[in-house]
């Protein structure tokens, strides 16, 4: 549950700058933003402690590392959900997996190699105990990245 009281204009200001770029030092961040690097870093200090920011990381573009077949796949599971997504966790191929409602319960967003990898891929999932059922949509293209989602806090 998020505690909107506990942050102001500035930490605002310095989620929606970190979350939409990595580049840049702190001392060009706190530049950019207006204020000393030593007040930046102790309130990403302060943020990272409270959970909000968890570290930062390089936007990667899939499909430029050769990753040209990428799909979501529903899952829809009987039994465990918990133990059915703990196996699909383990699989290299799941950039970033969900529990959802509605008809289905997990959704995978999967990356892979090529046709066969992805097929292999879907197949796994298929095979796992508990997996009932899948629903597979390829990407034909990315239009927006999830990681370029920029939180608007108020």
């Amino acid at each position: 549950m998020s505690d909107l009281a506990g942050f102001d204009e500035l930490d605002r200001r310095i989620i929606e700058k970190i979350s939409t770029s990595n580049e840049g030092s702190f001392r060009q961040i706190a530049k950019d933003l207006g204020v000393h690097p030593t007040t930046l870093i102790q309130r990403v200090k302060n943020l990272e402690k409270k959970g909000v920011i968890m570290g930062s990381r390089a936007k990667i573009n899939y499909m430029k590392l050769g990753f040209d077949y990428m799909g979501i796949v529903q899952i829809y599971v009987e039994g465990d959900a918990e133990k059915v997504h703990g196996e699909i966790l383990k699989m290299p191929q799941v950039v970033s997996s969900f529990f959802v409602t509605g008809d289905c319960d997990i959704v995978a967003w999967v990356a892979c190699k090529d046709r066969e990898e992805f097929s292999d891929t879907v197949k796994h999932l298929m095979s796992i105990a508990g997996v009932k059922k899948t629903s597979t949509s390829v990407v034909l293209d990315m239009v927006k990245d999830p990681f370029e989602f920029v939180p608007k806090i108020v």
